[in-house]
């Protein structure tokens, strides 16, 4: 008998499931691809069960799940849902990829950018915006790998409570809530940092130029936003790996396509097995086997 199609079930917590996902779904081969909009924990549990009992155990490698939309803690709550659905124990498993509003794939490729220029485990981290979705993920790979890692926020007590999300994923974490919201707090929170990390809403300006310049000790800064006024000032959003003003700098679509690389691989990963759960740190793994 052929080999079985490959089909990738996109569970998506908006009302309409990411085109943006879809056509990368298909780019990276997939064969069929099943899209669901509104999904909850609630609902989630039949369209697992018909993912894995409708195909033999050999056979499930072909089918797989992916978790996205815009709110990433409905994504991760479903996720979690998902995982219980599953009886690994019996082969009645598929492989999972978690990447809600592109938070994993894009933070993996801006640690694996920062990778690149500096040790990681000796890096001196102030994340911007690290209370949203993908500056919780990327001060997570940061502290994993060992370096101490700031988590900026307007108000230091969301910063705190973001800390100790992390540290139940990294108990040895070297994590430090800062207060951002002034003009003010910015030179205070660049003290010794050699990386920054630019992870705040589109369209917000985080970190201007006349604060990043007080910055004696910084090597590298990364902005995540691609859309105007970008978030760190003075960074374009095609920059990779670009010097200006003794910084080297990444913007948004320089760290893009590393993104986008990651994110077809981690697609046709989920088919090699049935039992992969792609979160943060795998999703990382795969960036560093990337060209």
């Amino acid at each position: 008998m052929s080999e079985k199609a490959s089909i990738l079930v996109q569970l998506d917590t908006d009302a309409l499931p990411s085109a943006f996902d879809r056509v990368v779904a298909i780019d990276s081969g997939v064969q069929h691809l099943f899209s669901y909009g509104g999904i909850t924990p609630d609902n989630v549990v039949p369209i697992v069960h018909g993912c894995i009992f409708t195909r033999g155990p050999k056979d499930l490698n072909r089918t797989a799940i992916f978790i996205g939309g815009s709110d990433v803690a409905a994504g991760e709550a479903v996720f979690a849902e998902v995982k219980k659905a599953l009886i690994p124990q019996f082969g009645m498993s598929v492989s999972l990829m978690l990447d809600s509003n592109g938070s994993n794939t894009t933070a993996a490729a801006a640690v694996r950018a920062a990778g690149r220029h500096l040790d990681l485990s000796q890096a001196r981290s102030l994340v911007l915006g690290g209370t949203g979705p993908v500056g919780q993920r990327v001060a997570r790979l940061l502290a994993k790998h060992g370096g101490h890692v700031r988590i900026g926020s307007r108000l230091r007590e969301r910063a705190e409570t973001v800390c100790q999300a992390i540290r139940a994923h990294v108990p040895n974490g070297k994590l430090e809530a800062v207060a951002v919201g002034t003009s003010a707090d910015g030179p205070k929170a660049l003290e010794g940092r050699n990386l920054v990390v630019a992870a705040g809403a589109a369209g917000t300006l985080l970190l201007p130029k006349k604060i990043r310049d007080t910055a004696r000790d910084l090597r590298l800064a990364i902005d995540l936003n691609a859309v105007p006024p970008v978030g760190i000032e003075g960074i374009e959003v095609t920059d990779r790996g670009k010097e200006r003003d003794g910084v080297i700098c990444y913007g948004a679509i320089g760290v893009g396509d590393t993104k986008m690389k990651a994110h077809k691989a981690a697609i046709s990963q989920l088919f090699q097995s049935n039992h992969s759960l792609l979160d943060i740190e795998e999703i990382f793994d795969i960036t560093l086997r990337l060209p």
